[in-house]
């Protein structure tokens, strides 16, 4: 299993899976700058510094939710959908993995009792925000 990996359809970023054993000096983002949601990562020696600062109000336009998931406890299967809520595949994702998605459809099943941290956009907006639909099921998973 890769300790970082891109889920992609003809082109178009779906996720991001960090896994929790992933390790690289220094710092890396794993998003297009052109992503309303930032996902990165950093890995500093000792005494490192990094300067106090503070971030200039610059107006941006979000069109649709990003959110990025990190897995404190437990086992959950991902599935991705394309822009058409048709089913493409499934990742497990666990403890101490971080799961970012950035377009698409996606779903989830907890295999084992799970604990996660969501991280989105905001303001949110109810039910505007969201369409559901049917999941698929368990005959229908394609684990990668």
């Amino acid at each position: 299993m890769e300790t970082f990996e891109k889920i992609e359809l003809n082109g178009k970023l779906l996720g991001v899976i960090i896994r929790a054993d992933y390790h690289k000096d220094g710092i890396s983002f794993f998003t297009p700058d052109d992503f309303s949601q930032q996902l990165g990562y950093m890995n500093r020696p000792d005494s490192y510094v990094i300067p106090p600062h503070s971030h200039n109000l610059v107006e941006r336009k979000v069109d649709l939710t990003q959110e990025v998931l990190f897995v404190r406890s437990g086992k959950v299967r991902v599935d991705f959908y394309d822009d058409d809520r048709q089913y493409l595949e499934s990742r497990i994702v666990s403890s101490g993995d971080v799961v970012m998605l950035a377009h698409g459809g996606h779903g989830f099943k907890v295999l084992e009792r799970a604990e996660m941290i969501e991280v989105k956009q905001g303001p949110y907006c109810g039910e505007m925000d969201k369409v559901r639909f049917e999941p698929i099921s368990d005959e229908q998973v394609k684990l990668n």
